[in-house]
């Protein structure tokens, strides 16, 4: 992977290598800007005019939902087009995406890229406390 943009693929990059333990990695991940792609009927320039923001999230295979995040807004476009009204988004610390959230998400960081993870709700619960 020579091709990292930021702080969140870097250190997605050294976890998939085995370079870090998953605790310290969920620690550093909460603390890492994420973008979330976020639907707005009246998208108007990839801004966000409303306060009620309506993440992207899928149902996996047992009908959970799944939160949809990326390492850069860059790497939302090609998954992105195929929703329509989520052009635009929000790029923010993950443990804010958590706190208001909440954390009884799974979340998929990067579907369908070679740096993508996949996390379960459970391990962002107990990373959401640290």
């Amino acid at each position: 992977m020579t091709d990292l943009k930021n702080e969140a693929e870097k250190l997605l990059s050294k976890a998939m290598a085995g370079e870090i333990e998953m605790d310290a990695f969920m620690r550093e991940l909460m603390e890492t800007q994420i973008f979330m792609p976020i639907h707005d009927k009246h998208e108007i320039g990839g801004l966000q005019p409303s306060d009620k923001a309506v993440p992207l999230t899928l149902d996996d295979e047992t009908g959970e939902k799944v939160l949809i995040l990326f390492t850069s807004p860059e790497r939302a476009k090609s998954f992105v087009k195929d929703f329509a009204g989520y052009g635009g988004g929000l790029l923010t610390d993950l443990k804010w995406i958590m706190e208001k959230l909440g954390a009884g998400f799974a979340i998929s960081i990067n579907p369908n890229h070679d740096l993508g993870i996949d996390l379960e709700a459970g391990m962002l619960q107990d990373a959401s406390k640290h």
